[in-house]
């Protein structure tokens, strides 16, 4: 059995952010990209597991994204992947994306396809579903548990209030969340192996975009905590009546 991983590439949780173009653009310039931690640690190690336990005979990865993307397949497959694919695209719309995750997923067969629950960025949480419906799959959501029995999956995900248990049979798409694996750091004999990996580059399939981005805007600076004394309780519903915000 094959699976496709979905690898995408987002800035540091501790860079600085800025944008550019009259706020139509991220600025890049000195951040720090890294693998997506929840393509990364969760799915991409998952994937790894299944492999290592005999239940999978390959895993590729698959990323969205120009020539600066290369570096980050290439830690990803020092972690431990055969082979990677990147469409050869710039964009940041989750339908374009998902087309082309979806199309390299048709032509190789893939059996399993497995994705973050969300990218750290954006936050979007859309490309799974978008793939599955694509190509015609079962998609499972927010799963923090996999197991492989034959032609059949078995999966534990997190809804309100609880866990859910399911059973479906493959080919399957399955967003993974924390508790699906725990994150591996590559060793050197993986980073070694990573410069001679394939990495195929293939040109994007003809969809149109769905969405654009018309700006950026950063949150509102945190303002000063105001203290109202114990012996002020009038002052203090003033205020929740007058000034507090529901955010």
């Amino acid at each position: 059995m094959k699976i496709l991983v979905c690898i995408s590439k987002t800035p540091d949780t501790t860079a600085k952010i800025a944008f550019t173009d009259n706020n139509t653009k991220f600025a890049d310039a000195g951040v720090q990209f890294i693998v997506n931690p929840y393509d990364e640690w969760y799915a991409l190690v998952r994937a790894l597991e299944l492999k290592e336990a005999g239940l999978a005979s390959h895993v590729t990865l698959v990323t969205v994204g120009g020539a600066d993307v290369e570096p980050i397949i290439r830690k990803a497959l020092a972690i431990g992947g055969d082979d990677a694919v990147r469409v050869n695209a710039d964009s940041a719309d989750s339908f374009f994306v998902a087309s082309q995750i979806a199309a390299v997923a048709s032509e190789g067969g893939y059996q399993l396809v497995l994705t973050g629950k969300e990218t750290i960025d954006y936050n979007g949480s859309s490309i799974g579903g978008m793939v599955a419906e694509l190509l015609d799959m079962p998609y499972v959501s927010l799963a923090t548990k996999l197991d492989l029995a034959g032609n059949m999956a078995s999966m534990v995900r997190e809804i309100e209030g609880g866990e859910e248990k399911l059973e479906c049979a493959l080919p399957l798409v399955v967003s993974c969340q924390k508790g699906m694996a725990e994150q591996r750091i590559p060793n050197m004999k993986g980073i070694m192996g990573a410069r001679t990996k394939p990495l195929t580059v293939k040109e994007p399939v003809a969809v149109d975009a769905l969405t654009s981005v018309v700006g950026f805007e950063l949150p509102p600076a945190k303002t000063g905590v105001r203290l109202v004394s114990a012996d002020q309780p009038e002052e203090l519903i003033r205020l929740l009546h007058e000034e507090a915000k529901v955010i």
